[in-house]
């Protein structure tokens, strides 16, 4: 019977976390076509992105503290229903604006299934168990990641743009009902929610990204633009004086005064801004300015998505050997020359060949980066602060992903257009080439990690030490 109840476990809590985390990516390669069918401007592009990814990094830090104080598989359904109808609401979306708010609905879903479907796995197997289910649980993920391009390619392609919305609903109708029967509600630590803290960092990232998509659009000098970047810096400068006398803080500022952890969080942080940005414009630059298909594009970008699975595993073992800092340094300089490489290629007739080069070595960055991450930032901090530290890191990356398409998109409109394909490229290629400075600094940063990721203690065994594994204990 405990046999039977950890494989429905592991069947439900992955395959939930498979249609969460595709729809990160999903959507990229369904751009062009729903700016051509819903006469979608760049900035509702962006949104289309943006608007899932924002809530999302926002309240990942809170959806596991919902199921421990509520109950966590009563939550984990609410989450999942709240995905499958935010997907059928997006499907059906008449308008670009309807589509931007039921991606919204979609971020909120996906931020409380995420961390819950991981906290439902590991409180189901033993602890002899644990590192094999969650290595298989985070495999998963990374499945979604790679597939997300292509997938989203293919659905477009094949059916329509609205079918990479339509497949998440018989998903979402099958998990619910077995996640109602075959799972075991459990309860953890009931700590007060920092509701203060949530609606502060909420508006205040808001309105910053309100600000930084629309400011060429409405001139950055207008009053519009500067109340809303004004309000937004006060909003989150407001969090920070709260989360410092804050009782049960959302972010305790505290472990920011360790130099390996804040480091990490600032090379994620840069990480995501100048890899996703960048992908964001990327994708829509294959078919846009190349002329490939939405499929064609999908594939032209798995030796980027791809090659972390098959680097990943490798360099999480050196790094428990020997200290997961240099190999970030790396991965990330990797992930700048890759970007460089693509900088000096890019050309409306540039023949996929001259950019393979880049996406490859971008591709093997990403491993580099991955693998370590969360034994750097896990293995920073005190043994009791490890769940806050995972969510605090999960949350920066999205948002520098977040930010990284708000701000090279805005670069991007700057210089260019979609008027034509020579337009597209000389609007992508300065976003490109800023994207890569990012990721340079980043490299930087990793650097003052030292050997400081190992100083309260070691994190065994390796499959385990994903960013989101913190989230169980």
């Amino acid at each position: 019977m405990q046999r039977r109840t950890v494989v429905w476990t592991f069947a439900i809590s992955s395959l939930a976390l498979f249609m969460v985390v595709l729809d990160n990516l999903v959507v990229t390669t369904a751009l062009p076509v729903i700016q051509r069918d819903l006469g979608a401007s760049l900035e509702q592009l962006e949104w289309t992105v943006n608007a899932y990814t924002l809530p999302y990094a926002v309240l990942l830090l809170s959806g596991a503290a919902l199921g421990d104080r509520f109950g966590r598989r009563r939550i984990f359904i609410l989450g999942l229903a709240l995905f499958t109808a935010a997907s059928a609401g997006a499907a059906l979306a008449p308008d670009i604006g309807t589509l931007i708010a039921a991606r919204a609905l979609q971020g909120v879903g996906g931020a409380i299934v995420t961390p819950l479907s991981l906290t439902i796995l590991a409180e189901a197997v033993g602890a002899n168990k644990r590192g094999v289910a969650l290595g298989a649980w985070s495999a998963v993920g990374g499945i979604a990641v790679a597939g997300g391009p292509v997938v989203g390619g293919a659905v477009v392609q094949g059916l329509s743009w609205q079918w990479i919305f339509w497949i998440n609903v018989p998903i979402g109708l099958a998990l619910i009902p077995l996640a109602s029967t075959k799972l075991r509600e459990s309860f953890g630590s009931r700590l007060p929610l920092d509701l203060p803290g949530l609606g502060l960092i909420s508006l205040g990232l808001l309105s910053l990204v309100w600000g930084l998509i629309h400011g060429n659009e409405d001139g950055w000098t207008s009053a519009g633009i500067l109340s809303a970047l004004g309000a937004g810096a006060a909003l989150i400068i407001a969090f920070l004086l709260w989360e410092r006398v804050a009782k049960a803080p959302m972010v305790p500022l505290r472990l920011f005064r360790n130099r390996p952890f804040a480091a990490a969080n600032l090379a994620s942080l840069l990480m995501y801004f100048g890899s996703f940005g960048a992908v964001f414009l990327l994708i829509q630059y294959l078919q846009v300015a190349q002329g490939y298909s939405p499929l064609q594009a999908g594939l032209r970008c798995l030796p980027w998505t791809l090659a972390p699975m098959f680097v990943a595993p490798v360099i999480g073992a050196m790094s428990d050997k020997h200290g997961g800092g240099r190999y970030m340094v790396i991965g990330l300089a990797l992930q700048a020359i890759g970007l460089a490489w693509l900088g000096l290629e890019l050309s409306v007739d540039a023949p996929f060949s001259a950019l393979l080069g880049g996406l490859v070595v971008s591709g093997i960055g990403n491993g580099f980066f991955f693998a370590p991450v969360a034994n750097v930032v896990l293995g920073s901090v005190p043994l009791e602060d490890e769940g806050k530290a995972s969510g605090i890191n999960n949350a920066l990356r999205e948002l520098g992903g977040v930010f990284g398409i708000a701000v090279l998109a805005s670069v991007f409109s700057h210089y260019g257009s979609f008027a034509s394909p020579q337009d597209y490229v000389d609007g992508l290629l300065p976003a490109v080439w800023i994207g890569a400075a990012v990721i340079a600094v980043a490299a930087v940063a990793a650097v003052f990690i030292g050997k400081g990721e190992t100083r309260y203690h070691t994190h065994e065994p390796a499959p385990a030490r994903t960013p989101e594994l913190a989230m169980a204990d």
